[in-house]
């Protein structure tokens, strides 16, 4: 059995205050608040880290760029009232307007997109993905 093996081991069979002392070992600062087997894991992900090194910069200031930037990973849509959307289905032209709370499709009222593609296709769908508003439809 290699080292971090036995290292990692002996975490199975520490006590709560024998976590927080190796936590004080091999970091700065007290252990954090969470659960035992939680603080189990992270000083296992240290240890294999400090064994086997950790993420490469280029991946680190990957991940802190995309923590940093509070925008939505997904633009927002903004269907305009009384926008119609135009979609063939199996041969029928399914054709929606926006209205002020939802959408109108064959004379009824839904409360969502989905909801019409569903009514269509019988089957779960994204309603903006259906109708083409974002970039997988």
């Amino acid at each position: 059995m290699t080292k971090i093996e036995k290292q990692l081991a002996a975490l199975t069979t520490m006590s709560s205050a024998q976590l927080r002392d190796e936590w004080l070992r091999n970091h700065d600062g007290e252990a954090p608040s969470v659960p035992d087997h939680l603080l189990k894991q992270l000083i296992a992900h240290r240890a294999q880290e400090r064994r086997h090194g950790g993420l490469p910069a280029t991946v680190r200031r990957e991940l802190q760029r995309e923590t940093d930037d509070p925008s939505p990973s997904k633009p927002v849509i903004k269907i305009e009232l009384g926008a119609r959307l135009v979609r063939e289905w199996n041969g029928q032209t399914i054709i929606v307007e926006a209205l002020e709370k939802g959408f109108q499709w064959d004379d009824r009222h839904y409360t969502s997109l989905s909801a019409i593609a569903r009514e269509v296709t019988g089957a779960h769908w994204s309603g903006p993905r259906f109708f083409g508003l974002n970039s997988h439809g």
